[in-house]
């Protein structure tokens, strides 16, 4: 898997995020993606759960933040824990984690670029 296609290798022909295809991708189950989501199990193994908006909208962001990190991070799952326990001080040390679940994905999309244009943490 390259680092281009990391993203588009997590959605499935209908343009959902496939959650069992992230798990994999991830080397992590399902409920583990969950948790780290701040969701129910249910979300990402029903169906008709998986595809509601809210539920895509987390997933995309988690990706996204995956995506972006994982060039310096030197792989998918390097950039994973990363996501998970990297305390960002702009934010009194909470993940990226975190944030995601408390629907601050703009922040930390915000604080990635500011690192990338040589701000400070």
């Amino acid at each position: 898997m390259s680092e281009t296609t990391f993203l588009s290798d997590a959605f499935d022909p209908s343009g959902l995020i496939a959650a069992e295809r992230l798990s994999n991708m991830l080397h992590i189950t399902r409920g583990e993606l969950a948790t780290t989501l701040g969701l129910s199990r249910d979300a990402v193994s029903k169906s008709a759960r998986l595809g509601r908006p809210a539920t895509q909208a987390r997933l995309r962001d988690m990706v996204e933040i995956l995506n972006r990190v994982r060039s310096w991070a030197g792989s998918a799952q390097q950039a994973f824990a990363w996501y998970r326990s990297q305390p960002l001080p702009s934010f009194g040390d909470q993940t990226a984690e975190a944030l995601v679940r408390e629907g601050r994905a703009d922040a930390v999309r915000r604080y990635l670029d500011r690192i990338a244009t040589g701000g400070y943490a």
